[in-house]
Parts: structure tokens; C-alpha cells; sequence
């Protein structure tokens, strides 16, 4: 029978999905599945997901962003979520979860409103007109006198970066705070907006526990030194990006030895050569060569006599992060270093931590540009979700360093948008009006979920805070240790205005993009294995 239609304009083996249950409800049904598994790791109680990847890595974190990326997710619309949530994490570092989980949570209210009968394209306007407020809102909260901020002030960094590193490590985090606070203004350069987050190193060592961690003043090398000299003070450092080795010819050649004695004289020269370079070397006022790739038998047997300490470091970004260190210039062979290409530091020495043999580099006088957390624990896993921890107090450094406006946290800018967003909808005279009320319904989620993560009863908690904001406490949230409301300028729980903004405006626009879809055609993979079907679109 002749195909007609859809079917017959579009090739044979397409998939078409149309109209609300089809397209847009299956949609958000796949959304809220994917905002359902990372709501329950949101905030300090948050629970750890356990993950293994395509390469049988086992990941056990409660960082949304890490789940997300290893998760694979192959659900179109759920990938737009996704697509936010890294939005997200490349902005701001942090607030990825909430993100996920605020846009999950309008899709589920906008599937509410659509079985009553509303139109997506109603419940979108909706929206739109309730996120423009909430940004308005947001910045009414802003703490007054925020604004202005030392971010080399250890203590004001604390202040505002403690929230952010408790959600991923409860408990843990003013040990954390300390040392990345430390970390971030030791290399803190003097236009602070031009921090570089990639400057603060993270050393995961076995053994020891978090109590153990320190903050180091330069590099620290996960590798021994190459020859027999450990340590060194106050020396000049040549690096060499192409290995300490003899030399060989651009062109190949071949030498007709007749005599012994011409074997002799030409492996004494080869060996006259190499002690020419090392010796030039060392002439320059080097004590440290550090190499980029292999290092020679006798070239190390040289730098051995020349009393010169060798440094092997394979990874071409970690040679990077070692000349910026020590201000040094990588040349690309071995020869007679410039002055100027030679770098400085304070002192080069190999220690033991833990039974493992780390070299550490430090560079304290000079214009000091990275600095490196030594991170010590019991497990691979623990270590890995600690760096999380860190990597996300390192964001959020930077983030302050361009804006450094604070917000109450713990649910309480919620409830008080959720309060006032809800005024908004009365006003409103159309259909807009539900979507707005429920827009204002979706930031409930934040106190919920705290609650129900912490095991607390949510209703009354959700309550007590409507009823201490109604009477006009607008830094009223909830103390998850307690399990009451209270405060938050006794607490000093405050969150980055700048994450919250993003992370809500992200959230709101994701799920927009995702109720504005209304059909899915999707066409027949070009040979090949069949692609995955998405969830939700299986064949009848």
C-alpha cells in the first residue's frame, strides 16, 4: 500500500511524534526523571549517587554535575536540562544541582496545568513574566554593604564560600574553607577578575586523614627526582621541553669504524659533547634541570658531576604549570640557557607523605602563581569527592572576585521569591496567572528537599517559614543540624547572589525550551547499528 502523509514525505524507518501526550508530556516526563535523581543529593543531607561509567569507573558523589556527565543521558529533551546544568558549571562552578532540579520541577507543575486544559505557549508566557521578577526580586535581597568586598580577606572569603563547600562536604567544611580560601589568595593576581581558577592544584595523597592536608606554595610533583640529589635551596631552574638526551641527526647517516681505536675516539666524543651541553648549562648558574620527556644515561651521569638536581615531568600542561611557577622559559633543546629563560625557586625538595615519594616545589619570594592543596584521605572515592568540594570553593572564589553581592541561604531566598512571585499572580488578569502561581509553587522545592534530605517533616517546615516571612523575617531558613527555622544572620548561611541568579534563569529557560516542542521527528539512523531509542519512545 502507497504510503501517505508524514510517511510519505519522509524517508522509510523515521519516527514522528506529535501533539501534547506524544511529545510534550513524554518530554517532560523524561526531564522529571532526570531532575527526580540528582534532587535527593541537593544540600548539605544530600544522598551520594553511586555511578559506573561506560569504562567501569566508579564514581560515589553528590555533585549534580559529575552525575549528569557520566550518566549518558540519551533523552533529547533531557539532554537540554543537562546542557543547562553544564551552562551552569562553565558560569558559575557551582549551583548545577539546582538548576536540574528548579527546571525539573517547572516542567512537573507545567504538566499539572497542561491536563487542566492550558496551552504550552500560555504557561511559557507565564513563565517568562515570572522569571523577569524573580530577577527583580533577587537583587531586593541582596545583603546591603555585600557589594563591596576584600577578596584577600580570609575571613570574608570564608564567609561567603562556606555554604557552597558545605553542600558537598557537611561537616567538613571549615577545614575545607581554610584551605582553599588560603589557596585562592595566595595567587589572587592584583585585578582580582582576572583569577584563574586552573592556578589552585589539587594533590589527592592516601593515608592520613582531611586533618592532615596542607596548603603549598608553589608545585608539588606526584614523581621522585631523576639522579641522587634531592634537594636544593634558592636555585635557578632551566627546563628543557624535549628531553636531556643526545642529540639525534635530522638526517640519517652512516659511519664506517675501521680501528678500535676510531670506536674509542668517536664514543669519547659523543660523550666530550654531552659534557659540553650539561657543562654550559651549569655555567649559566642553573642547579635544576627539568625535562619534558626522556632523560639519557649520560647525560644524567654528567648532571650528576655538575652537581646539577634532574626533574623528569611528562605531561606538557604540568611543564606548563612548573615555568609558570618558577618563571621559567621551556627551550626546546639542549643548549646554553639565556639568562632571561632561566627561572627561580625558593627551594626543590623530595618528601615522603604517605609512602609516597612527592617532589615539592616551592616558590614563596617570587610572584607566586600557583599554589597546590595536599589533599589526604582513606579512600580513591573520598579524596575524589573532597576535590569536588575544593574545585567548587575555588569557583566560587572567582565567581566573588566579579561579584561579590550575597544572598540568605538555606531555603530562605526561596520562600521569600515563592511569597512574592505568588503576589504577582493575583494581580495577573489572564491565563498567565496559573502559570505564574505555580511558577511561585516550583521554589518550594528548594526548603522540600533540604527538609525531606535532612529527615525532617516538610510541611511544617515549609510553613513555619511562610509564616516567619509573612510577618516580614525576610533572612528566616531552615538550620538543617536543629531542624528548625531560624535566622540566617545568626547561622551565616549566605549564598552568591551571581549563583542564584544563573542558576535560576538557566533553569527557567531550559524548561521553556523544552515545553515549546511540540513534535519529534526522528530520522533513520544511516547505517549502522539501530540508534537508542530514548525513554519513553519505545516501539508500540
Amino acid at each position: 500500500m502507497q504510503p501517505y502523509g508524514m510517511q510519505a514525505m519522509l524517508k522509510e524507518g523515521h519516527k514522528h511524534l506529535s501533539g501534547l501526550d506524544e511529545a510534550v508530556l513524554k518530554n517532560i516526563d523524561a526531564c522529571k526523571q532526570l531532575s527526580a535523581i540528582t534532587r535527593t543529593s541537593l544540600g548539605p543531607n544530600g544522598m551520594n549517587k553511586m555511578v559506573i561509567n561506560h569504562l567501569d569507573k566508579l564514581f560515589v558523589t553528590n555533585d549534580a554535575a559529575t552525575i549528569v556527565n557520566e550518566l549518558e543521558v540519551q533523552h533529547p529533551a533531557a539532554k537540554i536540562l543537562v546542557l543547562a546544568g553544564k551552562s551552569q558549571q562553565e558560569e558559575i562552578g557551582d549551583g548545577a544541582n539546582l538548576t536540574i532540579s528548579f527546571a525539573g520541577e517547572l516542567l512537573q507543575n507545567a504538566e499539572e496545568l497542561i491536563r487542566m486544559g492550558l496551552h504550552p505557549s500560555e504557561i511559557i508566557n507565564g513563565y517568562t513574566k515570572a522569571i523577569n521578577k524573580t530577577v527583580e526580586i533577587i537583587e531586593q535581597l541582596v545583603e546591603k554593604g555585600s557589594e563591596n568586598m576584600d577578596v584577600r580577606n580570609k575571613y570574608q572569603v570564608i564567609y561567603r564560600m562556606k555554604a557552597a563547600v558545605a553542600s558537598k562536604q557537611f561537616g567538613q567544611e571549615d577545614i575545607l574553607c581554610s584551605l582553599v580560601a588560603e589557596a585562592c589568595i595566595q595567587v589572587c593576581p592584583n585585578n582580582p577578575e582576572n583569577f584563574n581558577v586552573d592556578n589552585v592544584r589539587v594533590v589527592k595523597l592516601l593515608g592520613g586523614g582531611l586533618h592532615n592536608s596542607t596548603v603549598v606554595q608553589g608545585m608539588v610533583l606526584k614523581s621522585d627526582a631523576v639522579g641522587s640529589i634531592k634537594r636544593v635551596e634558592k636555585a635557578k631552574v632551566a627546563v628543557f621541553a624535549s628531553g636531556v638526551d643526545t642529540a639525534a641527526t635530522e638526517t640519517k647517516g652512516t659511519v664506517l669504524i675501521h680501528t678500535a681505536k676510531q670506536l674509542e675516539s668517536y664514543s669519547k666524543s659523543e660523550e666530550a659533547k654531552v659534557e659540553e651541553l650539561i657543562k654550559a648549562v651549569a655555567d649559566s648558574g642553573a642547579k635544576v634541570i627539568v625535562s619534558g620527556a626522556a632523560v639519557g644515561e649520560m647525560a644524567l651521569h654528567f648532571c650528576e658531576r655538575y652537581k646539577l638536581m634532574v626533574l623528569k615531568i611528562s605531561s606538557k600542561f604540568e611543564l606548563r604549570r612548573f615555568c609558570r611557577t618558577a618563571g621559567a622559559v621551556a627551550m626546546l633543546k639542549l643548549s646554553q640557557p639565556n639568562p632571561d629563560d632561566l627561572g627561580h625557586v625558593d627551594s626543590i625538595s623530595v618528601e615522603e607523605i604517605g609512602g609516597v615519594r612527592v617532589t615539592v616545589v616551592k616558590n614563596e619570594e617570587g610572584g607566586n602563581s600557583i599554589a597546590t592543596v595536599i589533599l589526604r584521605g582513606s579512600t580513591d572515592s573520598i579524596l575524589d569527592d573532597l576535590e569536588r568540594a575544593i574545585d567548587d570553593g575555588v569557583n566560587t572564589y572567582k565567581a566573588m572576585c566579579r561579584d561579590s553581592r550575597i544572598v540568605p541561604g538555606a531555603a530562605a531566598s526561596e520562600i521569600e521569591l515563592a511569597r512574592r512571585v505568588k503576589e504577582l499572580s493575583y494581580k495577573e488578569t489572564g491565563l498567565d496567572q496559573y502559570a505564574i502561581a505555580k511558577f511561585a509553587e516550583s521554589f518550594e522545592m528548594v526548603p522540600r528537599t533540604l527538609a525531606e534530605n535532612a529527615g525532617l517533616n516538610e510541611m511544617e517546615i515549609i510553613s513555619s517559614l511562610y509564616a516567619e516571612h509573612a510577618s516580614g523575617n525576610s533572612k528566616v531558613g531552615i538550620d538543617l543540624e536543629e531542624g528548625v527555622c531560624k535566622d540566617l544572620s545568626i547561622l551565616d548561611v549566605w549564598d552568591l547572589y551571581i549563583t542564584k541568579f544563573f542558576a535560576l534563569k538557566y533553569a527557567a529557560e531550559a524548561a521553556c525550551t523544552v515545553l515549546q516542542v511540540d513534535q519529534i521527528i526522528m530520522a533513520k539512523p544511516a547505517g549502522g547499528p539501530k540508534r537508542d531509542q530514548p525513554a519513553g519512545m519505545d516501539e508500540d
